[in-house]
C-alpha cells in the first residue's frame, strides 16, 4: 500500500486554533432556565451534551496540526469531535449522537480558526461508523457477485445437459447463444467472461486503510474518530505513518479521538487526557493505557528471549 510521501517542502500549515466550550455558568444557566414542559417531552435527565465537560473542568482546547483526544468510554472523546465537526460544518457521511439539546449547547461554542482563514473544501469528520458502513457496503457487493458466480455454475451445467435450443423468439436466440458458448468453453472460461469481479480481495483491515487513504486529501482538516477500530497493529503503524506524512508534507491538521499507542506516540502531538481530572496535556508514556501494554510487555519479557 503506497503512502503519500515526496521530497516535498515541511507544511506547518494549521486551520483551527483553537474551541470555547460552554463555560459552567453557562451550562448552569440554561439547565435551568428549560420550560419544564419541553424537559419532560424531550429532554433525556442526561440533558446531553450538557453536563459533561464542566465536571473535568475543561473550557478551551488548542489544538497543534496533530491533536490527540485521550479517554476510556464515556469520557467525552466523540462529544468532542461531534460538537467541532457540526460548529465548523464539516462533511460528514455516518450520523452521530445528536440530541434536541445539541444545537443548544452549539449556541455557547465558539472557535479561531487559523488567520482568519475558512475550513478548507474537503474538511470532514470520518468516524469509524463510516468505515464499517464503508465495509459492510464491499461486503454485500462481492456477496452478489458470489451468489452470481453460482448462477453462471448452474446455467453452464444446464448447457452441457442441453443437446438443441429451439428458436420461437429472440430470447430463445440469446438463449442459443449461451448453449452454443456452453458448449465451446470451460466452466472457469463461461463464467469468467461474465462475471463482475469482486471490488477488492483485500482483508477487512486493509480495506478499512485503504478507505483512509481515499478519503484524506490534501490541505483540509480532519476529524478522525477512533480510525484504529478494525487495523491490525502492523496497519495501525502504517496508518500512523500516513497521517504524519499528510500533516507534514501535505497540509493537513488532524484531531483525533483514539486508544491506539502508535498514533498517540505521533511525534509533536497534543495529547488532551480527557480521563484526568481536570482535563490536562499530557505526554504519550503518561497516559493509562500506554502504561498497560508497557507493564504487560514487561511482565513477559522473559518470552521474548526464547
Amino acid at each position: 500500500m503506497a503512502l503519500k510521501y515526496s521530497g516535498r517542502e515541511v507544511s506547518r500549515t494549521k486551520y483551527l486554533d483553537s474551541f470555547t466550550l460552554a463555560s459552567e455558568d453557562e451550562e448552569a444557566g440554561f439547565v435551568l432556565s428549560y420550560p419544564a414542559k419541553l424537559e419532560m417531552q424531550c429532554y433525556s435527565d442526561s440533558a446531553y451534551p450538557f453536563k459533561i465537560f464542566p465536571q473535568k473542568r475543561l473550557h478551551t482546547l488548542e489544538f497543534e496540526q496533530i491533536t490527540m483526544f485521550y479517554g476510556g468510554n464515556g469520557s467525552g472523546k466523540s462529544t468532542l469531535l461531534n460538537l467541532i465537526a457540526e460548529k465548523l460544518s464539516l462533511e460528514r457521511r455516518a450520523p452521530y449522537n445528536y440530541t434536541p439539546l445539541f444545537e443548544d449547547y452549539l449556541t455557547f461554542c465558539s472557535y479561531v480558526p487559523t488567520a482568519a482563514r475558512r475550513m478548507p473544501k474537503g474538511s470532514a469528520v470520518i468516524t469509524s461508523d463510516d468505515v464499517f458502513d464503508f465495509l459492510l457496503d464491499l461486503r454485500a457487493i462481492n456477496a452478489g457477485v458470489d451468489r452470481r458466480r453460482d448462477e453462471l455454475f448452474a446455467e453452464y451445467d444446464r448447457t452441457q445437459e442441453m443437446h438443441s435450443v429451439p428458436l420461437r423468439s429472440l430470447a430463445d436466440y440469446d438463449a442459443l447463444k449461451r448453449f452454443n458458448e456452453g458448449k465451446r468453453s470451460t466452466k472457469s472460461v463461461y463464467v469468467t467472461r461474465r462475471l463482475p469481479k469482486n471490488l477488492n480481495g483485500a482483508s477487512n483491515g486493509e480495506s478499512a486503510f485503504a478507505y483512509f487513504s481515499d478519503r484524506i486529501g490534501e490541505n483540509a482538516l480532519y476529524l478522525l474518530d477512533e480510525p484504529e477500530n478494525s487495523l491490525s497493529a502492523k496497519l495501525q503503524e502504517e496508518l500512523a505513518k500516513f497521517i504524519e506524512d499528510s500533516a507534514r508534507f501535505y497540509g493537513c491538521q488532524f484531531i483525533i479521538s483514539t486508544h491506539s499507542p502508535f498514533l498517540l506516540a505521533l511525534k509533536g502531538a497534543r495529547i488532551y487526557d480527557l480521563d484526568a481530572v481536570p482535563a490536562r496535556v499530557r505526554r504519550w508514556t503518561e497516559l493509562e493505557n500506554v502504561r498497560v501494554y508497557r507493564d504487560f510487555f514487561e511482565k513477559h519479557r522473559d518470552a521474548f528471549k526464547a
